[in-house]
């Protein structure tokens, strides 16, 4: 692990209640965290506590529950922004999850900023919800959406980026490691030439903030959006993080209660950020949770999460190698996360999953919301296996284990 202090997997398995039952008679082997992670009896226990003696609405009220329920909202704030390095907790925005916060940009700074002709430029191995929004987007404006495509080893081919960059580009939006390649893409660089075309960036961080060390300072992104519920939080509360100088400009996503400064019978002012993006009562005991979940994180160190997630992608691909009929697409080891979307010849997706499910083993079948992706590797769908930090060897090699099991079923 270069030299890296190493995170002990099967002490940090007993924080998680979860992953002490059985499933089908066998021991939970839990290999689907891209779509959502487990959580700590640490994060458990903050929302129970908040609930059971501090809850209450919050920031309007004189009372002694409401300002604790103030303070732990706000002090949640705090510990994510300091966990990503935001250089101002204003740019901090508590949103549903990764789509809500995507969708906000392009509800609102999208329609107030890109005009008909406009470029906004998207890869070819985005999430459905850093495309969709976007799609949507340009249909209704009359901008163009432009696509930088994938090489065979599941890179971005950025030699296709920069003759996109050239002309009226308003937005570059890429994800920031793909929740089907686990490739890690070089944000910083694509930032750096999407600002000198004079374009903004969004980063979709939903499969790189739970799993590695991330500053927002340091990729000079101009959004960034992540979920909690894949980061040991619970589900509910996401997170969109934008230069403050942008939010301030951008009209709001909803209207109502918390968001408004002064009101009147025919017209509104906005709160101050972040409160400007945050509508109604928010989740409030979610975003202790996530705060919660950060502490937990922090005190492992992303930087061992990281290490140990590559060793066990870098071991899985060599014990995948060892199946028949098993093609992993992606980069190498090095390359990418504790992602490995695989496809197991003569037996569906699903059917496999259906399998592994017998054996107490837990992984995500389909498209994962990544339809163009799959297109352009020839696959209708793949099975994924991801890993961390509570994974270990052993649950590997019952991953392949299980594949053999299924060959000698489906009898390929």
């Amino acid at each position: 692990m270069n030299g890296q202090a190493r995170l002990d997997p099967i002490a940090i398995r007993a924080d998680f209640p979860i992953l002490a039952r059985e499933v089908n008679g066998k021991s939970l082997a839990y290999l689907d965290n891209a779509a959502s992670s487990q959580r700590p009896q640490a994060v458990i226990a903050a929302m129970d506590e908040f609930y059971r003696a501090h809850y209450a609405n919050i920031h309007r009220g004189v009372h002694t529950l409401s300002e604790e329920a103030t303070a732990a909202y706000e002090g949640a704030r705090d510990k994510v922004a300091a966990f990503i390095r935001a250089p101002d907790r204003r740019g901090l925005v508590f949103t549903r999850n990764t789509t809500e916060a995507i969708n906000l940009v392009a509800y609102t700074w999208g329609r107030a900023n890109v005009k008909w002709g406009d470029r906004i430029i998207v890869t070819e191995m985005e999430h459905h919800s850093n495309l969709v929004p976007w799609q949507v987007l340009a249909r209704e404006i009359g901008a163009e959406l432009a696509i930088v495509t994938l090489t065979d080893e599941g890179h971005l081919d950025l030699e296709s980026l920069d003759p996109l960059l050239e002309g009226p580009v308003k937005l570059v939006a890429v994800t920031h490691v793909s929740n089907v390649l686990g490739t890690l893409n070089p944000v910083r660089e694509i930032v750096a030439r999407a600002h000198a075309a004079g374009a903004r960036v969004l980063v979709d961080a939903a499969q790189s903030v739970p799993h590695l060390s991330v500053d927002v300072g340091a990729l000079d992104c101009d959004f960034l959006a992540f979920s909690g519920h894949k980061m040991c939080g619970p589900t509910g509360i996401g997170v969109l993080y934008g230069r403050p100088e942008l939010l301030d400009e951008m009209p709001p996503f909803l209207t109502g209660g918390g968001m408004i400064r002064r009101v009147g019978c025919t017209s509104a002012t906005w709160n101050d950020l972040p409160g400007k993006f945050e509508a109604g009562t928010p989740a409030i005991a979610e975003a202790v949770g996530l705060g919660a979940a950060v502490d937990y994180l922090s005190a492992v160190g992303m930087e061992a999460v990281w290490a140990h997630e590559q060793e066990l992608a870098a071991y899985g691909l060599d014990r995948l190698e060892e199946v028949p009929g098993v093609r992993v697409i992606g980069p190498p080891a090095a390359e990418r996360s504790g992602v490995l979307a695989f496809a197991v010849q003569a037996i569906h997706p699903h059917d496999l999953a259906q399998v592994l499910d017998l054996e107490g083993i837990a992984i995500r079948a389909g498209l994962h919301c990544a339809q163009p992706l799959h297109q352009r590797f020839g696959l209708n769908g793949t099975a994924r296996a991801s890993f961390y930090l509570y994974n270990t060897h052993a649950e590997v090699d019952r991953l392949v284990e299980g594949i053999r099991k299924a060959q000698g079923f489906f009898g390929s």
